[in-house]
């Protein structure tokens, strides 16, 4: 059994059932460790979500580890080799619940922090740890609120990693330096409802409608960029009937998500969408979410202090990349400060028996330690 800080943490984690939106004592346990480190510990509750934004010095400038105590639902526990709310090593690895989105992120930033302050308590700058219990879940009482209050008290972030799961083989592979924007659109086809022998007396809202999702479909949206591929839209439900066979529906309801770039927004995607269900001459009505937007943060000292600690650690040249979904990185890039998401490998995020290599959370560890020296000691 591995007695590394970092496994030690991440098991008394992951043994915390913190499906979103709780915490289950997780933000705790770093207060406690975070005070002894001279942190300056605000809790902000906000409805049913926890979070925690702790600061260690008033001076910028202010780096910022970003994260999240919650976790998805594990499915049936009885598919797991192990029980998912009990950390489990084997092989060189870590089971559970956590161990890589991203717990696994808390846990080794956290060892991070108390090794580098332990070396260097006289550091430049400011240290702090952004923590939410709603990530996972709707995503409205977390990290986006408290930005909001930071941003009205003027307490700016200049450096931020996000310890989300970034790695694709090896950690430090990977470095997320932007994210797609998202964008769901809930749409109702409104049709007539009859008997199908009669089609002159009804109007059939799948038939008026496929044309235009076809169009949608085919459209390109626009060409990309040198950081994002181009926009990309995805038809995830389309339900219609009424389970009779001699029956037209009176309406059909479809659900849609556009992956965007930084050369649209939401409000060019929703005009150019209703314009191609116009044409058709759709009946129809929307419900837009706004999941987010697209975000870079261009090659500069973050990500050249990213890149060159994880070569010093790894001798890996990481690749920066855009793709994959969304993660709280969108509510703190808009402020101005640099972002990143760097994290273990993604392989088992979501699933059952996820875990993650001890290697690679020593390896981490290190990485972010680097980090942290080189942008707050000269």
């Amino acid at each position: 059994m591995s007695n590394s800080p970092v496994v030690l943490l991440l098991k008394d984690l992951v043994n915390r059932r913190s499906i979103t939106p709780h915490d289950a004592g997780c933000q705790p346990l770093l207060i406690e460790r975070l005070e002894k480190l001279g942190f300056i510990c605000e809790i902000m509750h906000f409805e049913d979500t926890l979070n925690l934004w702790a600061r260690r010095g008033t001076q910028s400038p202010l780096f910022c580890f970003a994260g999240h105590t919650d976790v998805v639902p594990t499915g049936p526990e009885n598919l797991w080799k192990y029980p998912p709310f009990q950390a489990t090593e084997c092989d060189g690895k870590l089971y559970g619940r956590g161990t890589a989105d991203m717990k696994g992120g808390i846990a080794t930033f956290m060892i991070a922090v108390e090794q580098f302050i332990q070396q260097h308590a006289d550091h430049q700058g400011s240290i702090a740890m952004l923590i939410t219990s709603d990530e996972e879940g709707p995503f409205i009482n977390g990290t986006t609120r408290v930005i909001d209050c930071l941003e009205k008290r003027n307490e700016k972030i200049d450096y931020c990693i996000v310890g989300e799961p970034s790695s694709t083989n090896q950690v430090g592979d990977v470095i997320k330096n932007g994210r797609r924007g998202s964008l769901t659109a809930d749409v109702q086809i409104i049709g007539t409802q009859g008997h199908v022998a009669y089609p002159h007396l009804v109007k059939n809202p799948i038939h008026n409608c496929l044309l235009a999702f076809a169009e949608l479909s085919t459209e390109i949206w626009d060409s990309g960029n040198a950081y994002f591929p181009p926009t990309s839209f995805q038809i995830t439900q389309f339900n219609a009937g009424t389970g009779a066979s001699n029956m037209v529906p009176g309406d059909a309801h479809v659900q849609c998500n556009f992956r965007y770039s930084t050369q649209l927004n939401a409000e060019k995607i929703s005009s150019r969408m209703q314009s191609i269900l116009d044409k058709h001459h759709v009946s129809y009505k929307i419900k837009w979410t706004y999941n987010g937007s697209p975000f870079v943060t261009q090659p500069g000292k973050l990500t050249d202090a990213v890149r060159d600690a994880i070569f010093e650690i790894n001798a890996l040249k990481a690749e920066l990349s855009t793709s994959g979904g969304t993660s709280d990185a969108r509510f703190i890039a808009p402020t101005g400060a640099q972002v990143v998401e760097v994290g273990v490998c993604n392989a088992t995020i979501h699933k059952v028996d996820e875990h993650v290599h001890i290697e690679d959370l020593k390896q981490l560890t290190l990485i972010y330690q680097r980090v942290l020296e080189k942008l707050l000691l000269c």
